[in-house]
């Protein structure tokens, strides 16, 4: 007989601890249980069975794997934690003793402080992990980048994460990485591709932010504060793969004068004279004499290598030796590297794909000057992501700008976002006015006015578009989202719609004709009481009297032949009937009038409308006839099938008629 088992010992009770058990076990507070947690990326678990889980109880509760809560018992930031409490103790007994002196010199020198280094390390043992894992950080610190600073949020944390962003942005531009964007009610969507991976991250609008009070910032700022490690280590890696002085020189006085991208100038790692580039980056001067003396001597020895290799890698003759060699050729060999890793003999790419091609520098040619009521942060990292070196702006926006005087004649495009001057004569470019009345002056000629939607099209488009559609004061095209890709049978609002041949007199007409059938209708119906009046009720007396079994029999063969031939037959033949009566009544209106009656093009649509209608009827009734064919399992398929399908059409249907009645309200506006 084998051992009986306890209850609550295997399964379920073994793999599952709940949150309380799990605080006890680890002797710490619940706030630092849950810091501990999002450090470590260990999540609440759901169990299949939540009664056999919690030993027999059915109360709400949160459950980890034991195995997690397990492996937290050996890490160093849990020491830390219970490091910070002692501390916090000492504080507050100094504190309450009155010795200043003594909370100062604990706060500056005890106070424990906790590293995060070996958790990246641990999280992500591949760069490309982390690389994948930017989404949610890049969203948090540009987040906390626009907040205001309050009780909860203090400001050394908004400085850190508003200098992450603009490294993290200084090296989207030097690699051309940025893809896409979009414009959305939530903020700005960017999508770039780094060392083969899509990133995408949101950005707030430079709005005056209201920090809601039912956030818990405890817990946000516990995220950030991986995120903002995180981030640190991959732009350091990303800064050092380019050749670059991470972190980049950061100039604090044009900082306070809101330079934002130009308060950073990066700088190479490599020792030599540095002097300010075309586009405010330091370039290096190196001197190369002394290379130049031994580049023979390194020219020589690899020729001769290269001979070597020529030798080694002769065509080998089609023996059997020679099969197997050239079967080995296709393999990958792994070589062990100096920190005992393997890796393949192929090196792997690391220059993003299409970095330098024609649309990364796209915007090369222009210089811009952006209004002072266009967003400056969005347009000015668009831009230069795309090669723009010359960007101007008005001195309100801040300093860093290429000019500040927008009647510069080299300015050739210019990004406006407010109404024209109307009445106002253009100026011509180079004349004297007084500064900040080019407004009112009208448009400098020879230079484009746009709308900043255009800048976001044409980095969605990847080539310049034509600027007739963005034109100031113009109503501008439907801004689209660059990821939705359309599928077959759904609407696509690129595709322009097509008319349906039917203006609003016709369907006015149309309602006209159903109601004068209905008054045809009731005035036939009066007539025929009039008349039976006047017989005194003999039509209806010799009706009943006619009545005999013959109209019973054939209802029986009717229904024994089947009689949904003969509901269709008739349905078919009330059309006619109605079609007929319209037709009668057109030829009666025409009469009365004295003119021909001549068949109009509606009455040809009407025809051409009932053919359709009939082979549908055709072609849905062989459909039925199929279905009945099928097995009930492929019939309820086949039902759902159809059910989306005609779910799809609808709602394609819907918007193509609202795209239409736009249309004729735009063309009567315009006539």
């Amino acid at each position: 007989m084998g051992k009986i088992k306890k209850k609550g010992v295997a399964g379920n009770a073994r793999n599952f601890i709940t949150r309380t058990q799990a605080v006890r076990k680890l002797q710490i507070s619940l706030p630092d249980f849950r810091r501990l947690c999002i450090f470590k990326g260990i999540y609440p678990r759901e169990p299949r069975n939540k009664k056999k889980a919690n030993k027999g109880s059915t109360a709400p509760v949160t459950f980890y794997y034991t195995k997690d809560i397990q492996y937290l018992l050996h890490e160093p930031v849990l020491q830390k934690f219970r490091e910070h409490k002692t501390f916090s103790k000492k504080l507050t007994k100094a504190l309450g003793r009155g010795n200043f002196s003594d909370a100062k010199r604990l706060e500056d020198l005890h106070k424990p402080r906790i590293k995060l280094d070996h958790i990246i390390k641990e999280r992500y043992p591949a760069f490309t992990d982390a690389i994948r894992d930017l989404d949610d950080a890049l969203s948090t610190v540009f987040l906390f980048a626009n907040l205001p600073s309050n009780r909860d949020i203090p400001s050394k944390t908004i400085e850190t994460c508003a200098k992450l962003a603009n490294e993290f942005q200084h090296y989207i531009i030097r690699k051309h990485a940025l893809k896409k964007s979009f414009l959305s009610i939530k903020g700005i969507y960017y999508q770039a591709s780094i060392q083969g991976q899509d990133v995408l991250w949101l950005v707030p609008y430079k709005f005056a932010q209201s920090v809601p009070r039912d956030v818990d910032f405890r817990i946000m700022l516990t995220f950030l504060d991986f995120y903002t490690t995180l981030l640190g280590f991959v732009l350091f890696r990303l800064y050092t793969l380019e050749g670059l002085v991470y972190p980049p020189k950061f100039d604090k006085k044009m900082d306070e004068m809101g330079a934002g991208l130009r308060a950073f100038s990066l700088e190479s790692k490599k020792v030599g004279e540095l002097e300010n580039g075309t586009n405010g980056d330091l370039v290096v001067r190196k001197d190369v004499s002394k290379q130049l003396e031994t580049l023979g001597d390194k020219i020589k020895e690899i020729e001769e290598k290269g001979e070597e290799q020529d030798e080694e890698n002769a065509v080998v003759p089609a023996t059997e030796e020679g099969e197997k060699i050239n079967e080995g050729l296709d393999k990958f060999t792994a070589i062990p590297s100096k920190d005992g890793a393997t890796t393949d003999v192929l090196e792997q790419p690391t220059e993003d794909l299409g970095g330098e091609g024609k649309t990364s520098n796209m915007f090369s040619e222009w210089t811009v000057y952006l209004s002072r009521e266009a967003p400056r942060e969005p347009l000015e990292f668009l831009l230069r992501s795309f090669g723009c070196k010359r960007i101007g702006w008005d001195a309100v926006l801040g300093e860093g700008s290429f000019t500040k005087d927008d009647r510069d004649p080299s300015i050739t495009l210019q990004v406006v976002d407010r109404p024209p001057q109307v009445g106002l004569p253009p100026m011509p470019a180079g004349t004297e006015a007084e500064e900040g009345v080019n407004a009112g002056r009208g448009k400098v000629l020879g230079r484009l006015y746009v709308q900043p939607q255009y800048i976001w099209d044409c980095v969605n488009a990847g080539r310049v578009l034509r600027p007739d559609s963005y034109a100031q004061g113009a109503e501008l095209p439907p801004h689209l989202s660059p990821w939705v890709k359309v599928n077959e049978g759904e609407y696509d609002p690129t595709v322009p719609v097509e008319d349906d041949g039917e203006s609003e007199e016709e369907e006015e007409e149309e309602e006209e004709d159903v109601k004068m059938l209905e008054e045809g209708e009731k005035n036939g119906v009066e007539a025929e009481g009039s008349e039976g009046e006047e017989w005194g009720g003999m039509n209806t007396e010799l009706a009943g009297e006619g009545e005999d079994d013959s109209e019973e029999e054939e209802e029986d063969d009717d229904e024994e032949n089947g009689g949904v031939a003969l509901q269709e037959s008739d349905a078919e033949s009330e059309d006619d009937e109605v079609s007929k009566q319209l037709q009668h009544q057109r030829e009666l209106e025409a009469e009365a009038k004295g003119v021909a009656y001549k068949e109009d093009k509606k009455s040809k649509k009407s025809e051409a409308k009932k053919k359709l209608d009939k082979e549908k009827k055709q072609r849905e009734g062989e459909v039925e006839r199929q279905k009945m064919m099928m097995t009930k399992k492929k019939r309820k398929l086949y039902e759902r099938m159809e059910y989306g399908n005609k779910k799809k059409q609808d709602e394609k249907e819907r918007l193509e008629g609202k795209r239409r009645k736009i249309e004729r309200e735009k063309k009567k506006a315009k006539d």
